[in-house]
């Protein structure tokens, strides 16, 4: 049988273990950085003579003092060091925590900053959920504003510095409209997305939710998404405890290949709901294509 004080010693490291790992889920949203990358050839991407860097950024949810503008600025400065040749932003820039004193960066301000990112191929964008829910119009401006051309339903044509041809897709958001309760209704239209895809130079789609990814043809490539935050927070062992996704876990995140066809899910940058991140920390994703 177990001592009294061997019983409150380990309590009391439980305790403390317990107590140090809540503590750092507030940390690692505001401190941490990573960069993820992922290599692979996606169909279409195989006679390119050198790999094709994209660098992706999604929910960045802008708010102080859990993504002010330092901290994006620091973003910003270190994605350009991966050198991308084009940079993508997946939606959700604005807010997703409206308690805790948390006081919203106007969106000038935010997208002033994301004008400085560097990619010889442009920086292109999709909306997402909340900046649907906030202010869409505010967004698209402040972006486009910026030099940031915001893709939604439609797609450009892209030219590498070797001349290989590509096209990027964006697709409008599908949960633009509604709320938990009554449900959702989403400006998204894959087929007319699909129709500005003129030619077979092969197809990269931007979705901010990964949702979509069973109904996305063959015809792309590559689909990359957010959203999800990669649950935010993951409990070695179990994974992560809540998904936003009508698909539980499925398409939670990282790399994800169903019959030839590749999604690459963000972990984001930001946080929804709760400013807490725990074994997912804020991540760039670097993609390094064929």
């Amino acid at each position: 049988m177990i001592s009294r004080r061997a019983f409150l010693r380990l309590f009391g490291g439980a305790f403390a273990a317990g107590a140090g790992a809540f503590a750092y889920a507030f940390i690692e949203p505001r401190y941490r950085l990573a960069a993820t990358t992922y290599r692979f050839t996606p169909p279409g991407f195989a006679k390119l003579d050198r790999p094709l860097r994209i660098a992706a950024l999604a929910d960045l949810h802008a708010c102080d003092p859990w993504m002010p503008l330092p901290r994006i600025e620091e973003i910003v400065r270190t994605t350009n060091a991966l050198s991308p040749d084009l940079v993508v932003l997946l939606g959700d820039y604005v807010s997703g925590i409206h308690r805790f004193g948390t006081r919203p960066v106007a969106i000038e301000d935010w997208t002033t900053v994301l004008a400085k990112l560097e990619a010889p191929l442009g920086k292109f964008a999709v909306l997402g959920n909340h900046d649907w829910w906030e202010d869409p119009e505010g967004v698209r401006q402040g972006l486009e504003h910026n030099g940031i051309p915001v893709l939604e339903n439609d797609a450009r044509k892209l030219k590498t510095a070797r001349g290989t041809e590509f096209w990027l897709a964006g697709l409008g958001d599908q949960l633009a409209y509604g709320n938990a309760r009554t449900g959702y209704r989403g400006v998204h239209d894959l087929p007319k997305t699909m129709r500005a895809i003129s030619d077979d130079a092969p197809a990269i789609l931007l979705a901010h939710e990964p949702d979509i990814f069973p109904e996305v043809p063959a015809r792309i490539s590559l689909t990359l998404s957010g959203h999800t935050h990669g649950g935010q927070v993951r409990i070695p062992g179990i994974g992560p405890l809540l998904v936003p996704s009508r698909y539980g876990r499925r398409y939670a995140y990282g790399h994800i290949v169903e019959k030839n066809r590749h999604l690459v899910v963000s972990g984001g940058l930001g946080c929804t709901f709760l400013p807490i991140r725990f074994a997912m920390p804020p991540e760039i994703v670097l993609l390094e294509l064929g």
